[in-house]
């Protein structure tokens, strides 16, 4: 088990490594950013140490989800930031093939967020 100093080392480790990343953009046709769709990570809550992490397009789509120890960790776990997991790009490249732009929601904010909360509308919309 990790001690409580150890996991607040590697948590300041991993936003000195990640924290000046930008969200990432696939933009293959060079379309003006704002009109790409957008695909959200959130924090779809937990308890601590153990917070669930979800990723849904704008259609209302779910492309995937990872459980995280901090929402800190979040944006590099589900893909959200530049250079971070190649793996999840590839998906949300099937899903968009055009382009996408990646957008995070804490979980403070989820509920009052107009584009995630259509997100979930056209989530449910699709019988899910």
């Amino acid at each position: 088990m990790t001690t409580q100093a150890a996991a607040a080392q590697y948590l300041a480790e991993h936003q000195a490594k990640w924290g000046d990343k930008k969200f990432a953009v696939h933009n293959p046709k060079g379309l003006p950013i704002t009109e790409l769709p957008v695909i959200y990570g959130f924090n779809n809550g937990g308890s601590q140490g153990w917070l669930n992490g979800v990723l849904i397009a704008e259609d209302g789509s779910v492309l995937g989800g990872h459980i995280s120890s901090d929402e800190s960790y979040m944006l590099h776990d589900l893909g959200i930031l530049e250079d971070a997991r190649p793996d999840r790009h590839d998906v949300f490249k099937e899903h968009y093939p055009a382009g996408y732009r990646m957008d995070f929601v804490s979980h403070y904010d989820a509920a009052d967020h107009v584009g995630l909360q259509a997100a979930f509308d056209r989530h449910e919309g699709k019988g899910a």
